[in-house]
This record gives C-alpha cells, sequence and structure tokens, in this order.
C-alpha cells in the first residue's frame, strides 16, 4: 500500500531544546502503528510534531504525497489530520450530540456510525460532557475525531486510567475502526493491550525510532519488550478475533 504519512529526518522539540533527533516512519494507508516506549522517549513530542505544535529543527514531513511540514496546526486538521489529545479537550458545556454535530465532516463517519460504535454515547446523547466517566470521555473525544473523517488518527494515550472493563470496549471499537480501514498512529502504554489491536509497531528511546516491525512478531519478542519496553513478551498466538 502507498505511504500515507511520511516522516523524514526530523528534528524537533520545544524551545531551544531537541528531543526528535533525526526521526524517520512511514505509514502505509489503511495501516494502524502503536508507537510504544518509556515515559520521556519522545512518543507524544512526535504526535505534536505531525500535529504541528513543535519546534522544527529540521526534516520534513508529508500527508498523502502533500508536504505539510510549513503548514499551521488549523491547517495540517484541515488536510487530514486527525487527533486525540491525552486531556481528551471534549466541549463539557455541550450534549454528546452538539459535541459530534459540532465538528462533523462528510465523509464515511457520520454520528450514526459512532453511536453505532459507542452504544453508550447513544445511550447519553443528550447529557453534558461534564456528566462522563474518563471511559465515556475518551469513547466521546475519539469519536468527534472520526466525525471530522481525517486521513489519520492520532491517539496519545488513550488508555491511560481507564478501567479494565473500559479498556476492553475502548480496545474493541479501536479494533472495529482500524479494521475499516483508518490508518492510525496509537501511543500507549500497554504494550500487550495495543500490539494485539495494531498490525505494525515502533519504539522510540531517547528521541529516536529503535525498533519497526509487524505488532505481532513484537508482540512474541520477549527479549525486546524486555529491553526496551521493561515488560515480558508472551508467546505467539492467534490474535484476539476482531469484533
Amino acid at each position: 500500500m502507498p505511504d500515507l504519512l511520511s516522516i523524514e529526518g526530523l528534528r524537533a522539540g520545544y524551545g531551544e531544546a531537541v528531543v526528535l533527533a533525526n526521526v524517520s516512519l512511514t505509514i502505509a494507508e489503511g495501516s494502524a502503528i502503536a508507537l510504544l516506549g518509556r515515559n520521556g522517549m519522545g512518543k507524544t513530542t512526535l504526535i505534536d510534531s505531525v500535529i504541528g505544535v513543535t519546534r522544527r529543527f529540521g526534516g520534513t514531513i508529508r500527508l498523502a504525497g502533500r508536504d505539510i511540514t510549513p503548514l499551521r496546526p488549523d491547517r495540517r486538521a484541515h488536510a487530514g489530520i486527525g487527533w486525540v489529545p491525552q486531556e481528551r479537550n471534549i466541549f463539557r458545556s455541550l450534549t454528546v450530540e452538539e459535541n459530534l454535530t459540532a465538528v462533523a465532516r462528510p465523509g464515511a463517519w457520520t454520528v450514526p456510525r459512532i453511536y453505532q460504535l459507542f452504544p453508550r454515547l447513544a445511550e447519553r446523547r443528550r447529557n453534558l460532557g461534564d456528566r462522563f466517566s474518563g471511559g465515556e470521555q475518551q469513547m466521546l473525544a475519539i469519536g468527534r475525531a472520526l466525525v471530522l473523517n481525517p486521513k489519520i488518527l492520532l491517539l496519545d494515550e488513550p488508555l491511560e486510567g481507564l478501567a479494565p472493563i473500559l479498556v476492553e470496549e475502548l480496545l474493541g471499537a479501536l479494533r472495529r475502526v482500524f479494521r475499516e480501514g483508518v490508518s492510525a498512529i496509537i501511543v500507549e502504554q500497554n504494550a500487550r493491550k495495543v500490539l494485539d489491536a495494531t498490525d505494525r509497531a515502533a519504539i522510540m528511546e531517547r528521541g529516536a525510532i529503535v525498533h519497526e516491525g509487524p505488532s505481532r512478531a513484537l508482540a512474541a519478542d520477549r527479549q525486546l519488550l524486555e529491553t526496551h519496553l521493561g515488560v515480558a513478551g508472551k508467546s505467539q498466538g492467534r490474535r484476539a478475533p476482531l469484533p
């Protein structure tokens, strides 16, 4: 498949601090990649750089062949970058329905499809955002990003702080989204969970990518997981069926 997002030789950071050192990564159209690494290794900085809120010292970022490096964050969003931040940033004073319809753009992902993906949101469509649990807020944040119908979806720690039952519910929804062909980068600390939901994975260490390959192969590589992530691997087996 052709490359959808291409990052080449990216050096970026905040102020005078260079966090990313010569990072190159490509995301194929229809591919979901897990971006893994210990805390402080540059994962969120890479997401922020694609969005356009870091200081760039060098390198280029292309989306569907278009050089978006010089574009402001709002123009990058308009070009097709969808973002689900750690803070979720939903409109707490608006209802679920208003959160979704306020930003929806024409495309395959409509408000009714979001309700099918997240039945909890359908049940609470008239509830205000400030009455939601953390997991429900995350579902709404993902739904709001999807109704923008972006070319690629960036998710920063979407499972952080959620109860196990909500983690499984959210992962099931993300598997369906990825199965529909939505391209994505998902930053996550829970390597075992996210590797089962994505088809490729990259590991970051000290602002550089030190490994990139199929998620299934990484999940089976105990030594690589322990060396770079400090977690034990699992035996090679069948991936959980997509919901």
